[in-house]
């Protein structure tokens, strides 16, 4: 599957995502924008993207920027952009213009995106640790499981609800995306890839989406002088391999792989730069000497721009793993590969829209760590097919992600949806929970026969009428774990005389509002006795425990 997706440039166009370049110079003047973004000296990629895009943009549309409450704006944009306060937004017909991100600085952008429509450029397609951040890490957290519920209904909920009680687990961050209701709010949606476009149409085909090049400048080749003069500062000797990752380090970059392959045989050479802020979840330092590798690793931490640039320069190769992903277009890579530097990639997602001439894929799994390894150990060894993958790259990014033609996409795209409604809040209503997950139930069960006087040994056929009144499905006793079956006990005396009785197993799955009857015969016993009919989750609770129905008789 990696190898047969087609780069955005093809592949864009002929689903509708772009429109044909002919029709990207009839875009009309009157068009109007408030462009709502962070704004350099802010620590995004987002704040650098703007800082690119809007000068291009500036040219075919009339842009106004915005600033944002909170947030701080360097001198720069302030004279030559002029941002008005956020109070304007969308004033004399102006449509907004959303740059979204997964991170905190984008709180207010998405506040004010929900409240009025525009068009969301969405620069990841998982937004839900910022949903997390702005309500979790603030101490609330009802508007937190209220979002995900809105966005994923029962399934939203139940990942919400351990978090009230202090439980944590990335794998929900990345499995809710919680986006639902801000994009149908949207006139329109912006991504980066033909595949995050394809991704977001499968799941919602009432958005308008259109996938548009991200906009990276082409700067001057990487500078062997300062990529020179950056080893020597670092004491990084001139003449062994170096590898470089980028950008602020976090578990899902998966640098670590990088550092773990470092101990394999045939790298005992190479070196690892490591430019950027390293997460708190990373114990980078306490790794790198558990493995013996410490000496051969460089972390710099943050660095201004100027030094970004020479550490490209000084770098052989771009280490840019990734998963899980939130599906972003990662614009460290990409001006990584602007200046003429190769890259090793996950093969996933977004990733595939890479050209193969440019960057080494690397599959995931048990199998991602060896084959990095193997890979770098090959490739290291060829200074012509490094320059080969350099040379490609910076093609790549020449061809594709062109300021010029960003920015003609990103007009063309809100001329084309301006007018068009949003779907509006229509929440998705997904198959509902069964017993096999859901942790309560509700019903009653109603038993006609029981009725006393009831002689001493006599037997009777009694029958149970067991009603679904909860939201969740219950299965029948077949499916096992998670199945329903009726548990009859006739207790005397301390003891169960049914103990050898087979429980009563649900025939079919029960739906809200079903019913289902049984029959079952039972013996009155000498002396006092208690009937008690309790249906249980096989290999889990019995219903009473779940807020479900028991029934008891004394006889």
């Amino acid at each position: 599957m990696f190898s047969t997706l087609r780069p955005l440039a093809t592949v864009a166009y002929e689903k509708g995502g772009l429109a044909p370049k002919g029709a990207m110079d009839s875009v009309e003047s009157q068009l109007a924008l408030d462009y709502v973004s962070p704004l350099p000296p802010v620590r995004s990629g987002i704040a650098d993207y703007s800082a690119d895009l809007l000068p291009h943009l500036a040219q075919r549309v009339d842009v106004r920027v915005l600033r944002l409450p909170d947030l701080p704006v360097s001198d720069e944009i302030r004279a030559r952009w002029h941002p008005a306060d956020v109070s304007t937004l969308g004033r004399d017909g102006r449509l907004p213009l959303y740059q979204m991100g997964n991170n905190p600085y984008h709180a207010a952008v998405r506040d004010l995106a929900l409240a009025q429509p525009g068009i969301v450029t969405l620069h990841d397609l998982v937004l839900h640790h910022l949903l997390a951040e702005c309500t979790l890490g603030e101490g609330v957290f009802e508007p937190y499981s209220e979002a995900l519920t809105a966005d994923h209904d029962w399934v939203g909920e139940a990942v919400a609800q351990p978090r009230w009680w202090g439980g944590y687990s990335d794998a929900g961050l990345f499995a809710l995306p919680a986006r639902r209701t801000l994009l149908r709010r949207q006139r329109g949606v912006l991504v980066h890839s033909a595949w995050a476009a394809d991704w977001l149409r499968e799941e919602d085909p009432e958005l308008a989406v259109r996938a548009v090049p991200m906009g990276i400048p082409l700067p001057p080749e990487a500078d062997p002088a300062a990529g020179r003069a950056l080893r020597q500062r670092y004491g990084i000797p001139a003449d062994v391999p170096l590898l470089g990752s980028f950008g602020f380090q976090t578990p899902i970059k998966r640098t670590l792989s990088a550092v773990r392959a470092l101990t394999a045989p045939g790298l005992e050479r190479v070196h690892l730069l490591v430019v950027g802020e390293v997460s708190p979840e990373l114990d980078f330092e306490m790794e790198i000497h558990r493995l013996g590798v410490a000496e051969r690793v460089t972390i710099t931490g943050f660095v201004g721009f100027d030094v970004f640039e020479a550490a490209i320069a000084a770098v052989d190769l771009c280490v840019n793993l990734r998963y899980p992903s939130a599906g972003e277009t990662s614009a460290s890579l990409l001006r990584v590969m602007a200046v003429g530097r190769g890259a090793v990639v996950s093969e996933f997602g977004q990733f595939a829209e890479l050209p193969p001439a440019a960057t080494l894929a690397i599959p995931l799994g048990p199998d991602e760590i060896p084959c990095l390894a193997a890979r770098l150990a090959k490739l290291l060894r060829r200074s012509d097919r490094l320059r080969e993958l350099g040379r490609a790259a910076r093609e790549h990014v020449r061809r594709v992600h062109d300021p010029e033609a960003a920015a003609m996409a990103v007009a063309a795209a809100c001329e084309a949806l301006r007018h068009r409604q949003p779907p509006g809040d229509r929440r998705r209503r997904l198959p509902p929970p069964t017993t096999l997950c859901w942790g309560k139930v509700a019903g009653t069960l109603e038993v006609e026969g029981a009725n006393l006087p009831w002689p001493e040994g006599e037997r009777r056929s009694l029958r149970l009428r067991l009603t679904n009144t909860g939201e969740a499905r219950w299965l029948a006793a077949r499916h096992g774990a998670g199945g329903v079956a009726c548990e009859v006990r006739l207790e005397s005396e301390g003891q169960n005389l049914l103990w050898k009785a087979p429980w009563v197993p649900l025939p079919r799955d029960l739906a809200t509002g079903e019913a289902q009857e049984f029959d079952i015969a039972i013996r009155r016993p000498p002396g006092p006795a208690r009937l008690v009919i309790e249906p249980r989750v096989m290999g889990g609770d019995s219903f009473r425990d779940l807020g479900g129905p028991i029934w008891r008789g004394e006889l």
